[in-house]
């Protein structure tokens, strides 16, 4: 049986990068490279917990959608959900950041790391 040489080998996809990895870099882009007057604060909403810990964080407040970025400058509240390309925004989500654009924020959907620092550099939240 004949093998095929490296050079003649397809070559291998690279895989998508995961929302996390993604969240993770956002994260370290702010911290390097935010705007001296920009805070920013990540929403935990989305991770599995157990129904007695989701119960008392329902009653407490916690509304679904949120997204994953919040960050204020001036007054302005800007929220950033990040998906993966080709991830796709929940009912909840869509919802969220309606009521919150309605409201006067500045949201949108970032789709990878390049779209989410384009994003945040458009809104003059980055250097």
């Amino acid at each position: 049986m004949m093998q095929r040489s490296r050079a003649q080998r397809p070559p291998r996809a690279v895989p998508t990068p995961t929302e996390e990895v993604i969240h993770r870099a956002v994260a370290a882009h702010l911290a390097r490279r935010a705007l001296g007057d920009v805070v920013h604060w990540h929403v935990p909403n989305g991770e599995l917990r157990r129904p007695g810990v989701a119960g008392k964080l329902r009653a407490m407040g916690t509304r679904a959608g949120m997204p994953d970025m919040m960050l204020l400058r001036q007054g302005q509240l800007y929220g950033l959900e990040l998906k993966r390309e080709g991830g796709r925004v929940s009912e909840a989500q869509r919802a969220t950041l309606a009521d919150l654009e309605a409201s006067g924020a500045t949201v949108a959907v970032a789709y990878g790391l390049d779209d989410a620092l384009c994003r945040l550099k458009g809104w003059g939240l980055i250097r």
